[in-house]
């Protein structure tokens, strides 16, 4: 593997940079507390071994090759953000103090489906990696995975300690009602706002 001082530089910053994935631990930390933010961190996670074993695979070169299908899948990714933003603002599902009962497996389920259903995410990988792999060295499929699996601890790292953060904002907004109760309406907006974003994108 090639430069890896460089590459988790590269990975770092990229992982810090506003995206779909960050946003939303941030804002599940703010509204749904620590132990939420943490959780979805790891769902974010857990989907990026998904789209690393494809990249290794080169599966990814499909999603590339074919707009219809690229299409497709950026569409039902948008789309489930929109549905996970309507159900924060009708049922103010991201409206629970930290002591409240969350379940955690739906925030982990969603939280790997949101990634999954980013193929953007697929694609980033396929074209990123390969710039850090030794040709020469051999096992490029093998370098691949485990510079996948270097950025993923990045990663985890990163939105652990953004949700952290963002939960303590959160208990700390709650001492004033008239903004904790704007909190699950926040969020909501938020998912909305990142699924329009991904659907209008070129």
């Amino acid at each position: 593997m090639n430069d890896l001082p460089l590459f988790l530089l590269s990975a770092m910053l990229l992982t810090i940079a506003p995206g779909p994935d960050n946003l939303q631990v941030l804002v599940r930390g703010m509204a749904q507390g620590r132990a939420a933010a943490l959780v979805a961190a790891c769902g974010f996670v857990s989907g990026l071994v998904v789209h690393t074993a494809l990249a290794a695979a080169g599966v990814a070169l499909l999603l590339q090759s074919s707009p219809l299908l690229f299409g497709l899948l950026r569409y039902a990714g948008a789309g489930y953000l929109l549905l996970l933003g309507y159900r924060a603002l009708r049922d103010g599902e991201l409206h629970l103090p930290p002591a409240a009962t969350v379940k955690l497996r739906v925030v982990f389920r969603q939280s790997v489906l949101g990634n999954l259903l980013n193929p953007k995410v697929g694609l980033f990988f396929l074209a990123f990696l390969p710039q850090f792999v030794d040709r020469k060295a051999g096992a490029v499929a093998l370098q691949m995975l485990l510079l996948g699996a270097l950025f993923m601890a990045q990663a985890l790292l990163i939105f652990g300690a953004i949700g952290w953060f963002a939960a303590g904002l959160g208990e700390r907004l709650r001492r004033y009602p008239r903004l904790g109760r704007h909190l699950g309406t926040v969020a909501g907006l938020t998912f909305i706002a990142i699924g329009l974003r991904l659907a209008l994108a070129g």
